[in-house]
């Protein structure tokens, strides 16, 4: 395990291995959980509220007077006026685990004063703990992490989402991986965003960028990135992101190169910015 592990990280570490723990179980046998939709293609299943449950538990049993905000239950555990908030993803990765495919992680956070400062997703599949305190660097197991050194785009990977709810910019979307899948060594969906940017911190991907995500999914992994030497922020480079529902990371030149690309489609991208994505595409 990484050296001089803060106290805190230890109690999340917990909550995270009981969590995956319960999600393991349940994936031995995946088709008796119970699903239901929160909204089109938004999947929650028993298993998503019960990983939560006792993430909460371990979390409050520790730090009684912390907040929380977590994927299912909001705001509801905790103290609401705490400068201390945990945030947490159960299960980032439900479709996935619901087919049986294996790409799904446990993600937590602690925000102090709005800024993260611990870390902690689990991949319980492959009992992989990436793990990050501020200024005290990013681990995966007990190895320190690094982002990559490439440096071309051309020979990059670069992880991202697909839109799947009926209000997501599909055109916009698909202009975007056109412009990236053009000028990449490949573009991958794998499905759980926290674990993408945890790939992006160990260097298995050089970038990640995604819109429509949520706090709980990006907390977690935008400390790893930036502890193990990564830049994150929205499209256009801006690196108060968390609640903006866009996000972009990388090492630092691959960063600014997507900045470059990707800007132009950044809900605060300039209106001169947008006006050249328009004037470019076929009418």
């Amino acid at each position: 395990m990484s050296p001089n592990l803060h106290p805190m990280i230890n109690v999340a570490i917990k909550a995270a291995r009981a969590a995956g723990a319960i999600i393991n179980r349940a994936a031995l046998d995946v088709e008796s959980v119970r699903i239901s939709q929160k909204l089109v293609n938004d999947f929650v299943t028993d298993v998503d509220h019960a990983a939560e449950q006792i993430i909460i538990e371990t979390l409050l049993a520790a730090y009684p007077g912390h907040g929380i905000l977590a994927e299912e239950s909001g705001q509801e555990h905790g103290a609401k006026d705490s400068e201390f908030v945990w945030i947490i993803d159960p299960l980032d990765g439900t479709t996935n685990f619901i087919h049986g495919l294996p790409v799904y992680c446990v993600s937590i956070a602690l925000a102090v004063k709005g800024k993260v400062e611990q870390a902690v997703i689990y991949d319980p599949s492959r009992n992989d703990l990436f793990t990050a305190t501020k200024g005290r660097g990013a681990y995966m197991n007990d190895r320190r992490l690094r982002v990559s050194k490439r440096i071309k785009l051309q020979e990059c990977l670069i992880s991202t989402g697909f839109p799947f709810r009926p209000t997501d910019d599909f055109n916009s979307y698909l202009r975007m991986m056109g412009d990236v899948m053009q000028r990449t060594a490949g573009l991958r969906r794998p499905g759980a965003a926290a674990l993408d940017l945890a790939y992006v911190a160990a260097g298995f991907t050089d970038g990640f960028f995604e819109t429509g995500l949520q706090p709980w999914d990006v907390a977690a992994g935008s400390l790893l990135v930036t502890e193990a030497g990564g830049l994150v922020g929205n499209f256009t480079g801006e690196p108060n992101f968390l609640e903006q529902h866009e996000c972009l990371a990388g090492n630092p030149r691959v960063y600014g190169q997507l900045v470059t690309l990707l800007g132009k489609y950044s809900k605060f991208a300039t209106v001169a910015e947008k006006t050249a994505v328009q004037a470019t595409q076929p009418t």
